[in-house]
């Protein structure tokens, strides 16, 4: 299987990757043709950019490759507080150098990967071709999107029925997908992460969003720093990243050569590379943007500097931009020196992943003995109590104003949206790291388990049970 090893006194990842060679190995890269390398959704993994793989626009004229990042996938790693969006720069560094790959074009898809690509792009230009960002977010998450991500984990972690746990899971895809999300994309989603996202894997899932959840914004004067060419491609309705946002980063991008360009998806949500309707607009797009750059060769050569001194630099690079001069004396091989977490935030972290770390190898398995889900969720909702139209709550699709007309879209009322803006600043950590402390008995209180009959005659006065039977 292809892996790369990274390992250190500190830290070990061992990160899967994709190609679209026979072989599935950069060694049967086409030298004359320039080399892509992708970045995978929040929550998904390098599977899920079938979409680009498969379509000859991109598979016929360049060579393509996808990372898992190390708590994603296939990837594994070992759990650590004080891993960031910087550590995943230096992943994505250290995979590049190993694997001795050209200078790449990047695209990247969502929340984690943008702002991976960015500072990888910051830190290491000369193996940065391009940036191609999908649905950029705010630079840190807002009231709302911050809240439903913490209720969501912690419901999903310490779930103990398959109901409960179908139950989020569609709350998750409503929430990365939208509203209207197509059935059977709703049950690939479900299915993979009841495989590869279980409560009893949980860490994974605390460090993943933790990494999300716990960012600090990139500040103006290191976004200067971008100077290669720039696609921003949005959706025209992503309520959880906003235009707006990706406006703004249009506008500080200063130094992108040519100035950033900004394509918006008309009626595109979330997972633009995803939902093959968008998928194949972005596919497009990106395509023609890559295509009309200077051509680059993809010759699999070693680099003229060695590793470790490359990576000295990047440390020296981040600690000019951080104003902190310790960082140069961190080990340059290890990505957790890339590390810019506060102590408060590491700590943080840390009890984080200890607490959901109890009992997690006890914890519920929503596979089945052959390691498959035991069921299909569109199968099973036609019968459930609670699922009604395409939001799964039936009184909710229901409700209507004196003059007949929907209140709001069930989305809407669901994940409220709130006129905040994202914390920014030097008060980006302060309140925003995630609690530490929790109750696993009150994450289940919004789904009723088990059958209709135990809840009626579990609630019901006798009385009115005499008259049952």
């Amino acid at each position: 299987m292809p892996f790369v090893d990274i390992y250190s006194k500190d830290d070990f990842a061992s990160i899967f990757y994709i190609t679209n060679t026979e072989y599935d190995c950069v060694g049967g890269f086409d030298p004359e043709k320039p080399t892509i390398l992708m970045l995978h959704p929040t929550t998904l993994d390098s599977s899920w950019l079938t979409e680009q793989f498969s379509d000859p626009r991109l598979g016929s004229n360049f060579n393509l490759i996808a990372f898992d990042m190390r708590v994603c996938g296939q990837s594994t790693c070992r759990a650590n507080g004080k891993h960031d969006l910087w550590v995943e720069a230096a992943d994505i560094a250290m995979c590049c150098q190993e694997l001795h790959l050209p200078p790449c074009h990047i695209f990247a898809c969502e929340t984690l990967a943008v702002n991976s690509a960015l500072r990888f792009a910051i830190l290491f230009p000369e193996l940065c071709l391009s940036l191609t960002l999908c649905n950029v977010p705010a630079p840190t998450e807002m009231k709302w999107v911050f809240n439903a991500y913490d209720e969501m984990m912690q419901t999903w972690c310490y779930t103990e029925d398959l109901e409960s746990l179908e139950h989020v899971s569609m709350e998750l895809t409503r929430f990365i997908v939208g509203s209207e999300c197509d059935p059977d994309l709703r049950d690939d989603l479900i299915e993979y992460w009841e495989i590869e996202m279980p409560p009893f894997r949980r860490t994974r899932i605390v460090e993943q969003l933790g990494v999300i959840m716990n960012r600090t914004p990139l500040k103006s004067y290191m976004l200067k720093e971008v100077t290669q060419p720039v696609l921003i491609i949005q959706g025209e309705r992503n309520e959880v990243s906003p235009l707006k946002y990706a406006e703004r980063l249009v506008a500080d991008l200063v130094n992108a050569e040519g100035g950033a360009i900004l394509y918006e998806v008309k009626g595109g949500v979330g997972a633009l590379n995803v939902v093959p309707g968008t998928a194949s607009i972005t596919n497009q797009v990106f395509s023609k943007f890559v295509l009309r750059l200077p051509h680059h060769r993809s010759d699999l050569l070693p680099s003229p500097t060695p590793k470790e001194e490359r990576m000295s630099v990047a440390l020296e690079k981040l600690a000019q931009l951080m104003g902190d001069s310790a960082i140069t004396l961190r080990d340059p091989l290890s990505p957790m020196s890339f590390s810019c977490l506060t102590p408060e935030v590491v700590k943080g972290q840390e009890d984080s992943l200890k607490l959901y770390r109890k009992g997690e190898g006890a914890a519920f398995n929503p596979c089945g003995p052959n390691g498959k889900p035991i069921r299909k969720f569109s199968e099973t909702r036609k019968q459930h109590w609670f699922s009604g139209e395409k939001d799964g709550i039936s009184y909710a699709s229901s409700s209507l104003t004196k003059n007949g007309k929907q209140e709001a879209e069930p989305y809407e009322r669901l994940l409220p949206l709130p006129q905040s803006e994202p914390v920014t600043g030097d008060l980006a950590h302060q309140g925003r790291l995630r609690r530490a402390t929790i109750s696993p008995s009150s994450v289940d209180k919004h789904v009723i388990k088990g059958s209709m009959a135990k809840v009626v005659n579990s609630n019901t006065p006798n009385s009115f049970q005499r008259l049952l039977k």
